[in-house]
C-alpha cells in the first residue's frame, strides 16, 4: 500500500470513528430534551443510551470475526452504512420505541465500525512503534469527537431540537464511506475466525437480560419479580456462555487468548474502562442539567474539560509511550479515574465549577492515557492473524462495561436521589412520600399532589439528583483504582518494569 493511500485508509478509519464515538457523548446532553419531547422516564433515557451500548457490546464479539472471515474491509464499509441508516431513523423518530430501534441500529453497526478500525490499522501498521503513534492518533480523534459531542449537541438541542443530533450523522457517514471504499485494502484470515453461534446468541442474552433487569431495578426495587427473572436468565445465560466456549473448537470469545496474563488484564482494564470512563459522559450530563441546573449548552461547555485534556495526552501518547513504556502510563492513567472519579464524592448542587473542572480535566488525563495504552497492551498481546477477534474482545468488554455501569449506575443514582427527596419531604411535613419522590426523579418534575411550591421543589430536586451523582461516581471510581491494581499485578508478576 503506497504511502498516499495509507493516510487516506486512516483519515477514513478515524473519521468512521469519529462518527461512533460522537453517538455516545452528543446524545448525553441531549437527554433532557429527548425525554421532554418523548414525554419519557428516566428508565426511558437509559434505554436510549443503553439500547446504543447494549447492540454495541452484544455483537462485538460477532464482528471481530465476521471481519476475519470475510473480509476487515467489507464488514467495515457494511457498518458505515448501517450507522448512517440507524441515525437516520433516529432523527425522524416519533416516539421512544422508534428511537430505541434506531439507537439499536447503530449500536449493531458501531459493533462494526469500532473493533474493525483498530483491526485494519494493525494490518496496515505491523511496525509496533509506527502502529502506537498510530492508534494514539486514532484516540486522540476519538477524543476530538467527545469534546465536540457535549458542545455541539447542546448548542444544536437548545437551537435546533433533539432530532438535529442524528442528522449530523449523514454527511459524516456518506464521506467515510467513501474514503474507505477507495483507501482501505482488504484482509481476511479465515482459517483463524470463530465459529460458534450458540456462543454468540448466549452472549447477546446474557448481556440484554442483565441490563433489562438493572435498568427495572431502579423502578420496581431490587426484589420485584421484573427484576429478579431476568437476572435469573442473565445468570444462567452466562454460566451456558462460559461451558460452551470452553468446549467449542472456534469459540467466539478467545479462552486461549484470555489465559495470557497480559491479554486478560487489559480486557479487565478495558470492561473497567466502559463501565467508570465512558459511562461518566451519561453522569456528567445528568449532574450537570439536573444537579446543578444548566441547560444543554451550558452543560456541554463545561464537560469540555475531560475532552479537552484526554485530547492532549491522547495526541502525545506516541511520545510518551516511547518514554515511560505503555504499562506504566496504563496504570498511571486508571490511578486518575479513580482517583477523579472518587473525587466528585464531595460534589453537590453548589459547588463551584473550579473544583468541577479540576477534577473532570484529571479524568480527562487519566482517559487520554488509558484508552490508547489499553488498545496497544492488547492488541500487542494477540498474534496478528486474530486482531480482528482481540480487537472485538476488547471493545466488546469496554462497551459491556459501559452497559452494565449505564444500568447499573443510574439505576444507583436514581435511587439514592429517591430516597434523599423523600427524607427532604419528610422533614417538610409533607409525610410519606416515597411514591411521589420516586415519581418525581423518573419525570423530573413536581407531581400534582405534593403541597410544596415549584420553587422550593425545584431545590430538593436538584439537591436529590446531586447526591444521587455522587454515590454513581465513588462507585465508578472505586473500579478504577481495582483495574490499576490488577495491571500493576499483571506487570509485576510478568516481570515487566513499570
Amino acid at each position: 500500500m503506497s504511502r498516499q493511500r495509507r493516510s487516506v485508509a486512516v483519515a477514513a478509519v478515524y473519521l468512521g470513528t469519529f462518527m461512533a464515538t460522537l453517538a455516545i457523548s452528543i446524545v448525553s446532553v441531549a437527554l433532557p430534551a429527548i425525554q421532554a419531547g418523548l414525554q419519557t422516564s428516566m428508565a426511558g433515557l437509559q434505554w436510549v443510551v443503553g439500547a446504543y451500548t447494549l447492540c454495541l457490546s452484544a455483537f462485538m464479539l460477532s464482528a471481530g470475526p465476521l471481519a476475519d472471515r470475510y473480509g476487515r474491509k467489507r464488514v467495515w464499509l457494511g457498518g458505515v452504512v448501517l450507522f448512517t441508516l440507524g441515525s437516520a431513523v433516529c432523527a425522524f423518530a416519533g416516539s421512544l420505541t422508534v428511537l430505541i430501534i434506531g439507537c439499536s441500529l447503530q449500536g449493531v453497526a458501531g459493533a462494526l465500525v469500532i473493533p474493525g478500525a483498530l483491526s485494519i490499522l494493525t494490518q496496515a501498521f505491523p511496525d509496533p512503534a509506527e502502529r502506537a503513534h498510530i492508534i494514539g492518533g486514532w484516540s486522540s480523534f476519538s477524543a476530538v469527537s467527545l469534546i465536540l459531542g457535549p458542545m455541539l449537541g447542546g448548542f444544536l438541542v437548545d437551537q435546533a431540537g433533539w432530532p438535529s443530533i442524528f442528522l449530523l450523522n449523514l454527511p459524516i457517514g456518506a464521506i467515510a464511506f467513501g474514503l474507505g471504499f477507495l483507501s482501505i485494502e482488504e484482509s481476511s484470515n479465515p482459517d483463524h475466525a470463530a465459529l460458534d453461534p450458540a456462543g454468540q446468541i448466549l452472549s447477546i442474552v446474557f448481556l440484554g437480560s442483565l441490563t433489562w433487569s438493572l435498568i427495572k431495578a431502579g423502578q420496581a426495587g431490587w426484589g420485584a419479580f421484573e427484576t429478579v427473572v431476568p437476572l435469573i436468565v442473565a445468570l444462567i445465560a452466562l454460566v451456558a456462555f462460559i461451558l460452551v466456549e470452553m468446549r467449542v473448537a472456534r469459540p467466539v470469545l478467545p479462552v486461549d487468548l484470555l489465559r495470557q496474563r497480559a491479554f486478560a488484564s487489559a480486557n479487565f482494564a478495558s470492561f473497567v474502562l466502559g463501565f467508570s470512563g465512558y459511562t461518566s459522559l451519561f453522569l456528567f450530563s445528568l449532574f450537570l442539567q439536573r444537579g446543578q441546573g444548566w441547560s444543554a449548552t451550558e452543560a456541554g461547555w463545561r464537560m469540555a474539560p475531560v475532552f479537552a485534556a484526554m485530547l492532549v495526552v491522547a495526541s502525545c501518547f506516541g511520545t510518551l509511550a516511547k518514554r515511560f513504556g505503555v504499562n506504566r502510563l496504563m496504570v498511571g492513567g486508571y490511578l486518575l479515574i479513580g482517583g477523579s472519579m472518587t473525587g466528585m464524592l464531595t460534589f453537590s448542587s453548589t459547588t463551584s465549577y473550579g473544583a468541577i473542572a479540576l477534577l473532570f480535566a484529571l479524568l480527562g488525563v487519566g482517559l487520554g492515557l488509558a484508552v490508547p495504552s489499553t488498545g496497544a497492551a492488547a492488541m500487542g498481546s494477540a498474534p496478528r492473524e486474530r486482531t480482528g477477534t482481540a480487537s472485538a474482545t476488547m471493545n466488546a468488554l469496554r462497551q459491556g462495561g459501559m452497559t452494565i455501569g449505564i444500568a447499573l449506575l443510574g439505576t444507583l443514582m436514581s435511587a439514592r436521589a429517591v430516597t434523599v427527596l423523600e427524607t427532604t419531604l419528610g422533614q417538610s411535613g409533607t409525610g410519606n412520600m416515597r411514591e411521589s419522590a420516586a415519581l418525581a426523579i423518573r419525570m423530573n418534575e413536581k407531581p400534582a399532589n405534593l403541597a410544596v411550591s415549584p420553587e422550593n421543589f425545584q431545590t430538593m430536586l436538584i439537591d436529590a439528583f446531586a447526591q444521587g451523582f455522587t454515590l454513581a461516581a465513588t462507585v465508578a471510581g472505586i473500579l478504577g483504582f481495582m483495574a490499576a491494581l490488577v495491571l500493576a499485578y499483571s506487570a509485576y508478576q510478568g516481570r515487566e518494569k513499570l
